[in-house]
């Protein structure tokens, strides 16, 4: 059935009201009450990893299932948009905003820090600080930040964009919910699922924030000697996140998209540089055997939960990780779904599941194998500096380096810009939540949400400095565990939208043909039809004169009939619409479009031009999918006629294979 669309809004007051309340409560919270709040947020997250831990990495697993039989399957070449649509950006701009968005921040974070922490104290009371430790550690980390981490964000964007670009519903996460439970997504239920997501997005982004800060104080006093204090950090804090609130005010292609290019530039080049000036025959091995070790290791990986042992390290690292990413998936998920309107599920998937990875596995190899090969070799300052305050570990490892200076100074910049970039695109992502799927909502929205996320940020580093981030980290394992449920149940969903793709296609293929009489035409007169390149002049000409009155002439019929037919027409255009009570509308249309003319075109001029200049215009035929890639151009009246019964009569044995709707109402 066709969704109705609600009336378009710039505030849903039943999202951002509650979501801001419930936020404010907890920084308060943590606030007044410091000490009361970091024992109840330990305790919160215990009984998550005790209890439901099971949950989340059998549910991770899942996500990634899903994802690789959706991508090698036949509906891996649905659009996400009309079938005819086309990217909005190039791949290189897209894989910038998406991997800036990502996991920027903590990669910087724990690039140094996770493998030497994992060297130095391996998992299950291995000895550390041998080859064997230095080997699981990179395997570890790898299976931490890889493919099970993309896929929760692939399978979030990809239930997001497809209902959205694809059914014309809100860019929310209610929309995923719509084939179970229809039109009441717009009511209570819809409302709780984007507060939720508001809550995990602003806690997941804040705790982003509070890392990023934090490493930015220690780079700044590592090269000049400012304190490491809460002052600092909250100064900080307030001067970042005004560089964020411009950049959101920008919008997404003036200021995100060219902050992501930058951050991109920027990683590539400190990553040279690491890799150049490091052990670089050693990295290059190692990440061949790095590699290697986790793809051998990957499924026992993904179910061990520690059940016979001790489930602190599993708490504190893996479960915490699949919570974290879980509680991020509605902001990364939604932010990757807005720029990828256009491409397909199977480069979706792919694109956004193997790049990330690869490039992900490239950097921890490069400052991971770089730094444990300085441990390996005896030289222990970068496992006392973790040990005693991990945010400084990336500027010590720095030191060993030619230029080590220069490298720290480009290391604080890269940390700023993906800050900047995580709080801009987390407040668009919120912005668009709050304001029920609208694209472009006032800008004051968007101001408000990226100072909340400093607020946040700023009042628990105050509160309570490590325990107000154990605090954010807490929230966002908590918001982790009811949308877990959420994705699971919107998964169901989108295999009931893709099933629905396949019996239009079944429709298609089963649907007897249609012949009308006199819809004939002689073969020279359709020769020379096909091998003409009309202008828009006579395109335009053909729509109005043949095109229009043959939609008005079929509606005509519907309604003698019992149904209901419009057509509505512009210069360049004309569209039939016949609705239906029970099943999606049948909309058939027919517009101009033009395209550069193709050097296989006749020679129909006297002298050779530059055909680049030259352009044609085709009479496309578009449905309610997208256009479908054939010209009507030169058809009869009948013809046409002949052409919307044929694309009617598919419709119709859609429906029929789906949930057998009645013809027309």
């Amino acid at each position: 059935m066709e969704p109705a669309q609600p009336k378009e809004k710039t505030l849903e007051p039943a999202v951002f009201f509650p979501a801001a309340i419930v936020i404010f409560a907890v920084v308060i919270f943590a606030f007044v009450a410091p000490d009361y709040a970091s024992t109840a947020f330990t305790d919160v997250q215990s009984w998550i990893a005790i209890n439901v831990g099971w949950l989340y990495l059998l549910g991770v697993f899942l996500f990634l299932g899903v994802s690789i039989v959706i991508a090698f399957s036949s509906w891996g070449r649905i659009r996400l948009g009309p079938q005819d649509s086309t990217p909005d950006y190039s791949f290189t701009s897209w894989f910038a905003m998406l991997f800036s968005a990502g996991m920027g921040i903590g990669l910087m974070f724990y690039g140094v820090a996770e493998p030497i922490i994992h060297f130095t104290s391996p998992p299950g009371g291995a000895d550390g600080g041998t080859v064997e430790a230095a080997r699981q550690a990179m395997v570890t980390t790898f299976f931490h930040w890889g493919l099970h981490a993309w896929a929760i964000y692939v399978v979030v964007g990809m239930i997001l964009a497809y209902f959205s670009f694809r059914h014309g519903l809100p860019l929310t996460i209610r929309s995923a919910l719509y084939p179970l439970i229809g039109e009441r997504i717009y009511g209570p239920a819809g409302h709780i699922v984007d507060v939720i997501a508001v809550i995990g997005t602003l806690f997941g982004v804040a705790t982003s924030l509070g890392l990023g800060v934090m490493q930015v104080n220690s780079g700044l006093s590592h090269l000049f000697g400012i304190p490491e204090t809460g002052l600092v950090q909250v100064l900080l804090i307030a001067g970042i996140t005004g560089l964020a609130t411009i950049s959101v005010v920008a919008g997404l292609d003036a200021g995100i998209k060219r902050l992501s290019q930058v951050n991109l530039w920027l990683a590539l080049a400190l990553l040279a540089f690491v890799f150049l000036t490091g052990p670089t025959v050693f990295l290059l091995s190692a990440f061949t055997e790095n590699l290697g070790a986790y793809m051998s290791d990957f499924i026992p990986r993904s179910f061990r939960m520690d059940a016979y042992g001790d489930h602190v390290w599993m708490s504190n690292w893996t479960l915490f990780y699949w919570a974290w990413w879980i509680s991020w998936s509605p902001f990364v998920g939604m932010f990757i779904a807005r720029i990828s309107r256009g491409r397909t599920l199977r480069e979706f998937i792919l694109g956004v599941l193997i790049v990330p990875s690869l490039f992900t596995f490239l950097w921890l190899t490069i400052y991971g194998n770089s730094a444990i090969s300085l441990e390996l070799a005896g030289d222990s300052t970068i496992a006392a500096a973790v040990a005693d305050n991990v945010p400084v570990a990336l500027f010590v490892f720095f030191e060993n380096l030619p230029f080590g200076q220069i490298a720290s100074l480009l290391g604080v910049v890269l940390v700023i810009t993906f800050f900047v970039t995580s709080s801009d695109s987390g407040s668009l992502v919120i912005d668009t939540i709050t304001s029920g799927g609208h694209m472009n909502p006032p800008v004051w929205q968007r101001i408000f949400w990226a100072v909340l996320e400093g607020a946040v940020a700023a009042a628990l580093l105050i509160a309570g400095g490590e325990s107000g981030l154990k605090g954010l980290q807490t929230a966002t394992i908590t918001a982790a565990l009811p949308f877990t449920i959420v994705i699971m149940v919107a998964i169901i969903g989108l295999f009931r939208g893709l099933n629905d793709e396949s019996r239009r296609w079944m429709g298609a293929m089963t649907a007897a043909p249609v012949t009308v009489e006199g819809a004939t035409i002689p073969w020279r007169e359709r020769l020379k039809v096909l091998v003409s390149h009309p202008d828009h002049g006579d395109v335009e000409s053909f729509i109005a004169q043949t095109v229009k009155p043959a939609l008005e002439e079929f509606a005509e019929g519907v309604r003698q009939h019992g149904g209901e037919a419009s057509v509505s027409a512009k210069t360049d255009r004309a569209r039939l619409t016949v609705p239906h009570s029970e099943g999606e509308d049948f909309i058939y249309s027919v517009r101009a479009k033009s395209y550069s003319e193709p050097h296989f075109a006749f020679p129909h001029i006297e002298e050779e031009k530059d055909r680049e200049d030259e352009r044609y215009v085709r009479a496309e035929v578009s449905l309610v999918e997208g256009g479908q890639h054939y010209s009507v151009y030169g058809y009869s009246k009948s013809q046409v006629i002949q052409d919307v019964l044929r694309q009617y009569n598919r419709h119709l044995q859609w429906m029929h294979h789906s949930r057998g709707a009645p013809m027309a109402s």
